[in-house]
């Protein structure tokens, strides 16, 4: 009896170990079913030079908006099968995604692709690798995106992290708002990463090389950083996001960012001339040390920079954006603070200058151009827009400036987004002279319609030219539609050229004066009246910072009695002395002349107006060997002291995108004296083929900012 029971049991046992066995066979079945993710593949090679974006390296997938991209999915087990298996993918983007902020989407893979939005369509399938094609809107959100992968089979779902990769604007784009129809302009405007300023005055500009380096490592991430420290992003970061396809927004968070007067922005601008807690701007050469220090500091603002730096530092994050941009020099350019259309200068009797007015005149001021259409204004403002990172005056109540139309500029079309007012003004302001006489009061003694808003400059595509862009922004003076646009402006007085006078003066001066030698500025009185003429003549040399400022005065002359017949002119000459101005000089080495004559009789009192531009002597620079990318070059670089004093603790900075990173190289010996040669050596391995620049930086105690720079065509490697 007890023996059949065991065998019940022992029966009963088994039985239940068989449907257990038989459960676990059919679930792990079922689970074999599942697809698993085992790797994915961004062909980052193929994608990233499909997207115009190889510069960026191949390590991570960086794709422009509105066209595909490829990846291959690896399974392990089986493969992706129609019948069985459905798929979806979902993008996001921000730290809240959401489809109604247009931070997120999901869609199912399909078997044709929309450039309308973001889908995604099979390419092939081949054993257990699905390769598929992914295209975003061309109105996408910019910015780091996540990627998930979705499969469900037979009722089980699961989702895998295919990865980040980033997004950015696309000007070969034609649903863009960035697109730009020109190829060589989207190569210069976009993808070049060197590119030449220019500085100095409208009769002696300058060029310099600048290191943009918007592919260099790291720079990316840096650029998208600066849009999560905004003060929209800290205000609403959802809001933030969902404005982020938007090039009229994005670029007013750079031009306010890259200035930190409201915010967590890249640099603290210094206009001199104490810059011992931080870098004078003239030391810059290129935008890559400002960015990775900002960032390495915490976002805490970089010392120090001015125009040309705080521009062209905006010029390297919207390039790297993928937004057309371009840097551009007005000389002469107005700071109207009073918006009145005119700016006001004064000077005593002397010939001094006077600061009664926050008014000035820039030698050159420098912003870029950026490439967009303007849905948000009337047709026909499409195209260039001004935007201005210097913090001048606030738009909004923040330190920024523009998108301004260029078209709405020259136009006078005063009322449209944004700030063009005030850079209408910058190049069409009427420049007024002001005589503070004896007793404080003022007499109004010349109006110059034509001072601003000369030579409005920017690098030349695809050379080292420069090209003059003043007719996009101003009609030819005199002409009807100049008339037309200064009436729009509401500058309705504006004298469209300085009538022809029969009693004037002018300054003259050799067109070549060296930084560190004596030179001469003389005053012509032209007298083309029947009458003699007799006045008090005031010569006043003062060195000033390159926005207009005054430091010091440093040569004044006085010729009392000077007899002009008529039909004659008469010449004064002031001599300005290398020991008289050495010690204030700015680093921009400009000095203005100012000539005031006073008709004794008539009371009739003439003024002109000079900026000289003293030149620094030339560095040479000389490459040793082929330039073979990936391979030892050597530059020779000699510079000669053209100064009659010891130079102390003289320094080469060296540095070139492609080239080099930065070398900071000190001069043999600790001083160098007057007409002594110095060489040195600098060694690199340039790391890019084609036009590179190597920029050449040489500092000293007593001489700062002389700058040059060599073109090299690096060879590509041999395969």
């Amino acid at each position: 009896m007890t023996i059949k029971v065991l065998h019940r049991n022992a029966i009963h046992v088994e039985l239940e170990e068989r449907v257990v066995w038989c459960e676990r066979s059919r679930v792990q079945e079922s689970m074999a079913q599942v697809l698993e993710l085992a790797a994915t593949d961004y062909h980052c090679n193929v994608n990233n030079n499909a997207h115009r974006t190889a510069d960026f390296g191949y390590s991570r997938l960086i794709v422009r908006r509105g066209d595909r991209f490829t990846l291959t999915l690896t399974f392990s087990g089986l493969g992706y099968e129609s019948k069985r298996d459905r798929i979806s993918l979902c993008v996001e983007t921000g730290l809240v995604p959401s489809e109604t902020a247009g931070t997120k989407a999901q869609f199912p893979l399909s078997n044709t692709l929309d450039t309308n939005k973001w889908n995604a369509a099979l390419v092939s399938n081949v054993g257990n690798k699905l390769s598929l094609s992914i295209c975003s809107p061309a109105n996408a959100k910019i910015g780091h995106y996540t990627l998930t992968l979705w499969c469900t089979t037979q009722g089980q779902s699961t989702s895998f992290d295919l990865g980040q990769f980033i997004l950015l604007f696309n000007p070969w784009c034609p649903d863009d708002t960035v697109f730009l129809d020109v190829e060589n302009q989207r190569q210069e405007y976009v993808l070049n990463d060197q590119g030449l300023l220019f500085q100095g005055a409208k009769n002696h500009i300058s060029s310099m090389a600048w290191n943009f380096g918007q592919f260099e490592i790291g720079i990316v991430d840096i650029c998208l950083k600066i849009l999560d420290n905004s003060l929209n992003f800290l205000k609403n970061q959802e809001e933030d996001y969902s404005h982020r396809h938007d090039p009229i927004y994005i670029g007013r968070i750079v031009a306010a960012m890259v200035n930190c007067n409201d915010d967590k922005g890249i640099l603290e601008g210094n206009w001199g001339p104490d810059y011992s807690h931080g870098v004078r701007p003239t030391m810059w050469n290129g935008s890559i040390s400002i960015l990775r220090q900002w960032s390495k500091l915490g976002c805490q603002p970089v010392r120090f920079g001015q125009c040309w730096v705080f521009a062209a530092v905006a010029c390297t994050v919207l390039r790297c954006l993928g937004i057309p941009t371009r840097h551009i020099t007005n000389f002469n350019s107005a700071h109207d603070t009073d918006e009145n259309l005119r700016v006001d200068s004064f000077v005593d009797e002397n010939g001094k200058r006077l600061k009664r007015s926050r008014d000035s005149i820039w030698n050159f001021h420098c912003w870029v151009e950026s490439w967009m259409s303007r849905p948000d204004l009337k047709p026909g403002y499409d195209g260039w827009q001004v935007l201005d990172p210097t913090p001048q005056e606030k738009s909004e109540g923040i330190y920024c400036c523009g998108p301004a139309p260029v078209k709405a500029i020259k136009e006078g079309d005063i009322n449209q987004k944004f700030d063009i007012p005030f850079v209408f003004a910058e190049v069409n302001a009427d420049y007024v002279s002001w005589l503070v006489l004896k007793d404080g009061s003022k007499k109004q003694i010349h109006v110059n319609p034509q001072l601003v808003g000369q030579k409005i400059s920017t690098k030349a595509v695809g050379s080292d030219e420069r090209e003059d862009i003043t007719h996009h922004y101003k009609f030819q003076e005199g002409s009807k539609e100049a008339k037309k646009a200064f009436a729009n402006a509401d500058m309705k007085n504006k004298m469209s050229k300085e009538s022809e006078k029969k009693f004037f003066t002018k300054l003259r001066s050799q067109k070549v004066n060296m930084n560190g030698a004596d030179f001469e500025v003389s005053a012509v009185i032209t007298n083309n009246t029947s009458e003699v003429k007799k006045c008090t003549l005031y010569l006043c040399a003062q060195t000033i910072l390159y926005n207009g400022q005054p430091i010091t005065d440093c040569s004044w002359g006085c010729f009392d009695d000077v007899q002009i017949e008529p039909q004659e002119a008469k010449t004064e000459t002031l001599q300005v002395l290398y020991s008289q101005y050495k010690q204030s000089m700015a680093e921009n080495n400009q000095i203005l002349v100012v000539a005031v004559a006073i008709e004794n009789e008539a009371n009739e009192v003439l003024i002109s107006r000079k900026v000289i531009t003293l030149q620094n002597a030339d560095i040479h620079i000389k490459i040793l060997g082929e330039p073979i990318q990936y391979c030892n070059l050597v530059a020779e670089i000699t510079f000669t002291n053209p100064m009659p004093v010891n130079l102390c603790n003289g320094t080469f900075l060296v540095e070139g995108v492609g080239l080099t990173e930065e070398q900071n190289i000190p001069c043999p010996g600790s001083v160098i004296k007057p007409g002594q040669k110095v060489k040195v050596t600098v060694m690199f391995t340039p790391q890019k083929s084609g036009l590179r620049k190597l920029t050449v930086n040489f500092n000293a105690n007593e001489l700062k900012a002389v700058k040059s720079f060599k073109n090299v065509i690096i060879k590509p490697m041999e395969k």
